[in-house]
């Protein structure tokens, strides 16, 4: 069956482009999900009018994108979490506590923008990359802290 994708689809094509997939995949997940549509002769014909529209739109949103990827760079994150032996936390630092402490300071990011590997769990400092465009990633500074001030983790080390 072939498609065409009306939004970008992760390991299968960007908006515009005619793809051929395997019927079930296109009856039961792209066209329900208006993903994509059947890729008739009529449809054929409106494929210039979206490509032109996708690369406007898409210009517009790398704008946007580059935009608030100046204001993430700049920012800085702290959370402080219960703490263990060998700074090991429990408990750890998600990218949903980190959209979160992006939402409550203005930012709507979601959080699978936030490209975490793995939840941090230990203290430190780190560039969690945040991928807000196809061609913009930006760092969001994060710093994990523990709980205890450091005078009575000394005096508890001891």
């Amino acid at each position: 069956m072939e498609v065409i994708l009306k939004e970008d689809v992760i390991k299968l094509g960007h908006r515009g482009d005619v793809v051929k997939v395997a019927d079930g995949y296109g009856r039961n997940y792209l066209l329900p999900g208006k993903l994509a549509i059947e890729a008739t002769a009529a449809n054929k014909a409106v494929i210039d009018q979206m490509k032109a529209s996708a690369v406007r739109k898409s210009a517009k949103e790398k704008v946007e994108a580059e935009q608030l990827s100046t204001q993430l760079d700049a920012l800085e994150l702290v959370f402080e979490r219960k703490v263990g032996e060998h700074d090991h936390l429990f408990g750890s630092v998600t990218s949903g506590d980190i959209a979160h402490a992006l939402e409550a300071k203005g930012f709507t990011i979601d959080r699978r923008k936030i490209s975490l590997e793995d939840p941090l769990k230990t203290i430190g400092e780190y560039h969690v990359p945040v991928k807000l465009h196809r061609d913009v990633t930006s760092h969001v500074k994060v710093t994990v802290k523990g709980d205890q001030p450091e005078t009575e983790a000394v005096a508890a080390a001891e």
